[in-house]
């Protein structure tokens, strides 16, 4: 049998029906309906649009179940994703261009921080005569985890100061109850950490607070630039996979975003489960409305932002150089624009 030669207005229907594949996929039911997910801290604020969106039943509404496993920190939660138990990282946007530095490509799909909500703050009772960056050399410095986004912030903070990371003891405390009894006894001399817990100790006198990110404002001061900060992040060889799995995981996300906008402290408390407030309903929404501005809008990742975090990370890390980063693999938009379209977000 003679085949007919494709004729010019053919070929363009079939180009344009190869170009739009992938966006059709994406909008499909998802490859994988049970999706692990991996996060280090969820009772804190910064992963305040994972929480809203599991418990107001809306990764459901997507077709998925999802399973949260909760670590220490975001490095805990990132050795899930490269040891093979999570599909997905709830954590910090940086971590994709740390990876790439060693050669790994993971990606980010949705944002759902703007600003990284990280506050770095001394113990007035073991330095009660503080002066200057200067006076933590030498000195116990708590995080989240070793590794984590609050390590690579206070790295940042010391290395303005010339003081490099090995003059300094960094110790893990988590996000919770455990990071307050750390200063409040006396283990540790400083601390750089997220919301609510870092709120809870500056109210009660605990801390000194000497660089925070918990606005826009002091985003721009410290990074010079928008910083993009919690985002849901997986391998790039799962996306390209799993293309509506994860445009489902996006439109989650972004939805839990819409309602964040909306939403009043008392949806807030009705929504996050008790143990959320560390026994203080009071500095919880006090510490919800400093970091309310941090939180993404629609899930879209600036590229500026992109730009802002490997400039931040070369200044005090060698290991990442540059000129050798692709950035434009380290996020996509395509699956947050969708979603923002879907919810008029």
């Amino acid at each position: 049998m003679q085949r007919t030669p494709l004729n010019r207005r053919s070929f363009t229907l079939l180009a344009a029906a190869a170009l739009a594949a992938p966006a059709l996929r994406a909008q499909g039911r998802p490859e994988k309906s049970k999706v692990s997910i991996a996060v280090g801290g969820k009772a804190a604020f910064y992963y305040l649009p994972l929480t809203i969106s599991e418990q107001l039943g809306f990764f459901k509404a997507e077709g998925l179940e999802v399973e949260i496993s909760d670590f220490a920190g975001g490095s805990k939660a990132l050795q899930a994703l490269v040891g093979g138990s999570a599909d997905v990282v709830s954590g910090a946007y940086e971590h994709t261009i740390n990876m790439q530095a060693k050669n790994q490509f993971i990606q980010s799909i949705v944002l759902m921080g703007r600003a990284p909500q990280i506050a770095i703050g001394v113990s007035t009772k073991s330095l009660p005569n503080y002066k200057g960056v200067a006076d933590l050399r030498g000195k116990k410095i708590g995080v989240t985890a070793p590794g984590s986004s609050t390590n690579m912030v206070a790295n940042l903070v010391l290395s303005r100061a010339g003081i490099k990371a090995s003059e300094v003891s960094y110790v893990g405390v988590g996000t919770s109850a455990g990071a307050l009894a750390a200063l409040r006894s006396g283990q540790i001399d400083a601390m750089s950490n997220i919301d609510p817990v870092m709120t809870m100790l500056e109210q009660k006198g605990d801390v000194r607070i000497i660089s925070d990110t918990r606005t826009l404002k002091g985003t721009q001061e410290v990074f010079g630039g928008p910083m993009p900060a919690a985002c849901f992040y997986t391998h790039g060889e799962f996306v390209k996979t799993h293309p509506a799995t994860c445009q489902a995981l996006a439109n989650a996300i972004v939805r839990g975003l819409k309602w964040l906008q909306t939403a009043g402290p008392s949806d807030i408390i009705k929504t996050v489960p008790e143990s959320y407030l560390l026994g203080d309903r009071a500095l919880y929404l006090a510490s919800f409305n400093k970091v309310r501005e941090a939180l993404a809008l629609d899930g879209v990742l600036p590229e500026e932002g992109a730009r802002t975090a490997l400039k931040a990370l070369a200044s005090f890390d060698p290991a990442v150089k540059p000129e050798k980063i692709d950035l434009a693999k380290t996020f996509t938009n395509e699956f947050a624009r969708r979603a923002k379209e879907k919810y008029k977000a």
